[in-house]
C-alpha cells in the first residue's frame, strides 16, 4: 500500500493520547493514527488484515498443545512445539505474512533448536519425505509449483491460495494456514515416534498425511 507525507493540524492533548496508545500497543505514531483512520473509514489496511489473521491463529492453536509467542513485528507470528525425542529439540514455526496480498500470503520458517548432526540428518530424511508428498498430492492446484527450501535441517515453504479459492476470508486463511502447521507436527511426530524403524515411520507419515487430504484440509 502506498504511503505518502501529509500535513495535518491537531490538538496537541489529541496527540499526546495517540503517543500514549501507540506506546502501549508498541507501534509509531503515523501507524496508530492510519490504523484510527482506518477503521474510521471501514478500509482494512494490510496491518489489520495481519492481525486479524494472527488473532485467529492464536484462537484456533491456542488450546492445542502449541506454545504462541509475542509477535517480533507486526508480519511475525511464532510457535513452538515440543517434540519427544532423545535430543529433547524444540520444533519452532516462525509464520510471516506479507503486507501486498496477491496470491502469495506469507512464509513459514520450521527451524530445531539443536546442535546433533544425526538429528538434523533425520529432519532432512523426514523434509524431503514432507516435500514429495506436496509434490505428489496437492503441486496440481499450484501451476507456479509449490515454492519450498529444505536446508541444514530446516524447512521454508510459501504459501499462497490455489486460483480456484484466492478470495478467501482473514478467519478461512487463518484456519488453513493453521491446519497447515498442526498436520505437519503430528506427521513429524509420528515419523519420529517410529524412527527406529525407517519403513514403518514412512508410511504411517504419508497414511496420516494422506487422510488429512481425504477429510478436506484446505490447500495452501
Amino acid at each position: 500500500m502506498k504511503k505518502s507525507v501529509y500535513s495535518l493540524v491537531l490538538s496537541d492533548d489529541v496527540v499526546e493520547a495517540i503517543d500514549r496508545l501507540a506506546y502501549s500497543k508498541g507501534t509509531s505514531r503515523s501507524a496508530m493514527i492510519n490504523g484510527i483512520l482506518a477503521e474510521a473509514v471501514s478500509y482494512t489496511t494490510p496491518e489489520k488484515r495481519m492481525n486479524d489473521i494472527f488473532g485467529a491463529i492464536e484462537a484456533f492453536m491456542g488450546s492445542t498443545g502449541f506454545h504462541i509467542q509475542p509477535q517480533p513485528s507486526d508480519a511475525m507470528l511464532s510457535i513452538r512445539s515440543a517434540l519427544r525425542y532423545k535430543y529433547k529439540p524444540v520444533i519452532r514455526y516462525g509464520l510471516e505474512l506479507y503486507r501486498s496480498f496477491d496470491k502469495t500470503i506469507g512464509q513459514l520458517r520450521v527451524s530445531f533448536r539443536t546442535q546433533s548432526e544425526n538429528l538434523k540428518a533425520d529432519l532432512t530424511e523426514f523434509l524431503e519425505l514432507w516435500a514429495e508428498l506436496e509434490n505428489k498430492y496437492i503441486v496440481k492446484f499450484f501451476p507456479e509449483g509449490i515454492s519450498y527450501t529444505i536446508e541444514d535441517g530446516r524447512f521454508t515453504r510459501t504459501f499462497r491460495l490455489p486460483e480456484a479459492i484466492e478470495h478467501r476470508s482473514n478467519d478461512e486463511i487463518a484456519k488453513a494456514i493453521s491446519e497447515y502447521i498442526k498436520m505437519f507436527d503430528e506427521i513429524l511426530k509420528i515419523y519420529f515416534g517410529n524412527i527406529e524403524n525407517r519403513r514403518l515411520a514412512a508410511k504411517l507419515s504419508v497414511d496420516r498425511y494422506y487422510e488429512y487430504l481425504e477429510n478436506g484440509i484446505v490447500i495452501i
